[in-house]
């Protein structure tokens, strides 16, 4: 398998994460999913940076060696990092809300402060696509969160309805989490400019959006 690259330099590589597919399986070195791949591909360590659910797509990055890992780790740790996630959802949340529910950080974890930013982007009957920025990095934020308003994400098996799951699959051939994370901004390391990416929403969610006359309202790459 390639993995599809949107970023690299000499610490950095930024990639476009195929759904379906884990991280790293177990959180182990060398033991699976896109960093062996990844790996695989650039023929050199590779150092996954932050999370994306097997189901989510969109831009994920790794640091090409342990100091960089580090650095960039601790610019996670601290909120320095700006995420931002595309999300279909069932019902129409307002045009634009602040989630402040705390959740848990792990599994089984005590609840924990949690802060999501949504913003609505289009509607299609029943459903909404809207922009997700998380200011904190818990598990499940955001299809937590969506949960919480009563937004459930279409697709999500742990947090969603299958009603609405099924209707996406027989309408649409959806067989998928319908989020995506569209672009990442990291901060410059050692003085160094800031480090962006960005994946538009491709295959199976591409073509639902384009069937729902949403995918022309995904927000354009940031200047």
């Amino acid at each position: 398998m390639i993995i599809p690259i949107l970023h690299r330099d000499d610490r950095l590589v930024l990639v476009d994460k195929p759904s379906g597919l884990v991280v790293h399986r177990g959180w182990a070195d060398d033991d699976g999913g896109v960093l062996v791949a990844l790996r695989d591909q650039l023929g050199q360590r590779v150092w996954p940076l932050h999370r994306l659910d097997r189901g989510t797509s969109g831009v994920l990055a790794f640091a090409l060696d342990d100091q960089t890992a580090s650095v960039v780790g601790q610019a996670f740790a601290d909120g320095r990092v700006a995420k931002k996630y595309l999300a279909l959802v069932r019902g129409h949340p307002a045009e634009q809300l602040i989630i402040d529910h705390p959740i848990p950080a792990e599994p089984d974890g005590p609840r924990v402060p949690a802060v999501t930013e949504i913003r609505r982007l289009g509607t299609w009957e029943r459903y909404a696509l809207v922009e997700a920025i998380p200011h904190t990095g818990r598990l499940h934020q955001i299809r937590r969160h969506l949960k919480h308003i009563a937004c459930p994400l279409i697709g999500d098996v742990n947090y969603g309805k299958g009603e609405h799951n099924r209707i996406f699959r027989e309408r649409f051939g959806l067989h998928r989490l319908a989020l995506h994370a569209l672009s990442l901004r990291l901060p410059g390391i050692d003085g160094g400019a800031p480090v962006y990416a960005f994946a538009a929403p491709s295959g199976t969610l591409a073509d639902c959006l384009r069937a729902m006359e949403l995918l022309a309202v995904v927000p354009a790459r940031d200047r």
